[in-house]
This record gives structure tokens, C-alpha cells and sequence, in this order.
């Protein structure tokens, strides 16, 4: 009988293993009764849950407990931050119609802003970035100089989902804050890896969710400033701060703030294995597959890419090709392109740092985290040779036919 290898995950950017710890403490959370909004002995109690995990969550991430705004995760903490402070800003000066956001947000940014413009008549400025996927501080600096009395808000990610590219969030802070123009990051990747201070930064709003942190699917918060007016998106029994409505989850707020904790306490060690992990991932490859090329930022660092995503193209290959054959095998990895309507589409951030439509669609990111070992990177340095040369053949069927 065939023995079956067993399944390799790398693929920790989209979504990493949960702590047992916060398993645990989730799994006890479930097995009580109580609505945290309830007045009697049962609300009370998931009620201290709520707070004591919004305490941890606000020491670990530097703001202040009141500043947390617990939510569904990062699409709906995004959309809160755009969308409140757009129609807050406006409300107060009709003129303030203009949202000032990098080429490569996540779509949990970039579609809230498109629809802004398209159904709430909001002007966008869109900043270019250079070949290293950094957004480029002059081309900000000259579009609110046009005209900061027009501008609403200024998002930008802390560190980008694709490349792992750290953007230079205080420095965006610095340009905004001489116009008193709020600032808003998405700081989802960054969270895990990164040591975030929300007051340190100067940062008026900030999203992070638990699921990228090893906690679970459904909970995440908006950091927002106590000082600054935002409009809510729902509206009901005003349960955070009256900026969202809806019964807060006991069970996964307390799974949040236990996952933030263990990685905030593990980040001096797992940092440097993950990094050392990913240096024999991108060496391997450049041995196993010469002719592919390393994308992004060379250097790890605050300033330079997180530890953990190595962006790859594979030229002659097509990214969903090689993904499949892969997880044929048992090995789980991303593309850099997403899928609308099952025609595969070029990611908007690799074209926006220059790549043609080729490269954009001849790419993977693999992506480590604290289950990550070195065996993982063996099994794929093991197929990837193969896989690249059955990738690129079908591709050259493809051509020959179409």
C-alpha cells in the first residue's frame, strides 16, 4: 500500500492554525450561557469575558481599551474605517469628498472605495507604488497638497498581503497630520509579525482579525480613536460604542484576545525561525528551479517585508497550474491572482508594481507561520521541479491550441 505524505500548508497569509490555548478557552466560552448586553449574574459574567479580552487585545496592540471596536474581521473593520469617516468628514464639510489609498489594498479596501465612488460621490486619489510594492511618499505628498481641505481620509495597508512589503505608515501619518487629515491601516498581515503600536504611530484608525493571528474565523477589531467621529454601517442595540451594533461573541472575542497574546509573547522567537525558514524556501527554490525569480523586497525588517511570505514567478508557468498540480500532491499554496467568475484575472498588485500580465499570472506566494517546519519546505523543494515542467508543458498546449 502507498504511503500518502502527509499535507504541507503554506498559506499561513490567508489564514494560520489556531492555538490550542485559544481553542481551549473558546471551547469552555461555548459551553456557557450568557448575552453580555444581559443585566443579570449570567450577562454579567460573559460581559467580564468581553472586557478582560478587549483589555488584553488593547495592551498588545498599544491603544487604549475603549479604543476597540470589536466586529465580524477585517472586510467589516475596513469598511467601517472608509466608509465611517468618509460620511462623518463629508457630513461636517461637503467639500471633504476625496479618499486618498494605495494601488495594492486588499479588496476588503479597495472595493468599500470604489463603491464610495461609484454610489456616494467620492473622489479617489490612488498612490502609485514602486517595483518593491512600497507606496511611493512623493506621489502622496503631492496629492494632498493639491488640496487638503478636499480630502476625507488616507488608508493604507501596514504591510501588503502578496509581497509582505512593510509601507512606511508613520511617515503616511506625518504628511496627513499637518492637515489634521485622519489616517486609517490595514494591518491584518502586519499583526503577527510585526510589533504594532496604535498610539505610537499616530494612526487614527487601525483593523486587525483574529484569524490571521491563530485564532478564529468570525472576529476582529477596528482600533479607532475615542476623538474621532465616524458613521456607523449598522445600526441596532449599539453594543460598541454605538460605531457597531450586534451581540459580541464571548466565545470568539476571548478566542481573540488569547491568540494576539501568545503571538505577541512568541513574536522574538518565531520571528527568526519563520525567517529562517523562508531563507531556506527561497534558497531551494533559486537551486531547484534556477530560472524563477524572487519578487519584492530582499531585505526582512520593520522597514523592508515581513518575515513570513516569499512572493515567487515561475516564467512559462501559469500561478493556478502550478497551485493545482501542487495541491495534487498535498502541498497548499496561493496565487497572486484572484478569480472572478472563474476566468483568472491578474492580481491588481502585481501590475500595479509593474509586472506584465504574464509574470502576474505566472506567481505564487508561499506563506509560512508558527506551524511551519523545515520538513514542510523540503516536501515542496521536493515536487516543485516537476510541477514547473508539467506547468509550463500544459501551458504550451494550451498556447498551441487556443
Amino acid at each position: 500500500m502507498t504511503e500518502i505524505a502527509p499535507s504541507v500548508y503554506l498559506d499561513h497569509a490567508a489564514t494560520t492554525s489556531m492555538w490550542p490555548e485559544a481553542v481551549e478557552v473558546m471551547q469552555q466560552e461555548f459551553l456557557r450561557t450568557g448575552n453580555p448586553s444581559s443585566l443579570h449574574e449570567a450577562g454579567r459574567r460573559a460581559r467580564r469575558v468581553v472586557e478582560e479580552s478587549r483589555e488584553l487585545i488593547a495592551e498588545r496592540l498599544g491603544a487604549r481599551p475603549s479604543e476597540v471596536v470589536f466586529c465580524s474581521g477585517g472586510t467589516e473593520a475596513n469598511n467601517l474605517a472608509i466608509k465611517g469617516l468618509y460620511w462623518a468628514r463629508r457630513s461636517a464639510n461637503p467639500l471633504r469628498n476625496r479618499v486618498l489609498f494605495s494601488s495594492i489594498e486588499h479588496h476588503a479596501l479597495l472595493d468599500p472605495v470604489t463603491w464610495l465612488a461609484a454610489h456616494e460621490q467620492a473622489r479617489i486619489d490612488v498612490t502609485p507604488v514602486d517595483q518593491q510594492g512600497r507606496i511611493r511618499l512623493d506621489a502622496l505628498s503631492e496629492a494632498i497638497d493639491s488640496n487638503p481641505a478636499d480630502v476625507a481620509a488616507i488608508t493604507t495597508m501596514w504591510a501588503n498581503n502578496e509581497m509582505g512589503t512593510i509601507q512606511p505608515v508613520r511617515e503616511v501619518v506625518e504628511l496627513a497630520r499637518a492637515h489634521q487629515i485622519p489616517v486609517h491601516s490595514d494591518a491584518v498581515q502586519a499583526a503577527g509579525y510585526l510589533e504594532l503600536d496604535f498610539a505610537g504611530t499616530g494612526l487614527d484608525a487601525m483593523t486587525v482579525t483574529a484569524h490571521k493571528l491563530g485564532g478564529p474565523v468570525g472576529v476582529g477589531a477596528l482600533v479607532i480613536r475615542r476623538e474621532l467621529d465616524a458613521t456607523p454601517l449598522l445600526h441596532g442595540g449599539g453594543q460598541e460604542r454605538d460605531l457597531r451594533s450586534g451581540t459580541v461573541g464571548a466565545a470568539l472575542v476571548a478566542g481573540f484576545a488569547t491568540a494576539l497574546d501568545l503571538t505577541v509573547q512568541h513574536q522574538s522567537e518565531s520571528g527568526p525561525r519563520i525567517e529562517a525558514l523562508r531563507d531556506r524556501l527561497v534558497r531551494g527554490i533559486e537551486r531547484v528551479v534556477p530560472e524563477a525569480i524572487i519578487n519584492g523586497d530582499p531585505e526582512t525588517g520593520p522597514g523592508h517585508r515581513l518575515p513570513n511570505i516569499a512572493h515567487v514567478t515561475f516564467p512559462g508557468c501559469e500561478g493556478d497550474a502550478l497551485l493545482m498540480l501542487l495541491d495534487a500532491q498535498g502541498v497548499q499554496v496561493s496565487t497572486g491572482s484572484a478569480c472572478q467568475a472563474g476566468v483568472p484575472q491578474p492580481s491588481h498588485v502585481l501590475l500595479a508594481m509593474g509586472f506584465g500580465d504574464a509574470a502576474a499570472r505566472g506567481s505564487l506566494r508561499f506563506s509560512l507561520g508558527h506551524t511551519s517546519t523545515a520538513a514542510d519546505v523540503d516536501r515542496l523543494l521536493e515536487l516543485l521541479p516537476a510541477v514547473c515542467e508539467r506547468a509550463r508543458a500544459a501551458g504550451l498546449v494550451r498556447s498551441r491550441t487556443s
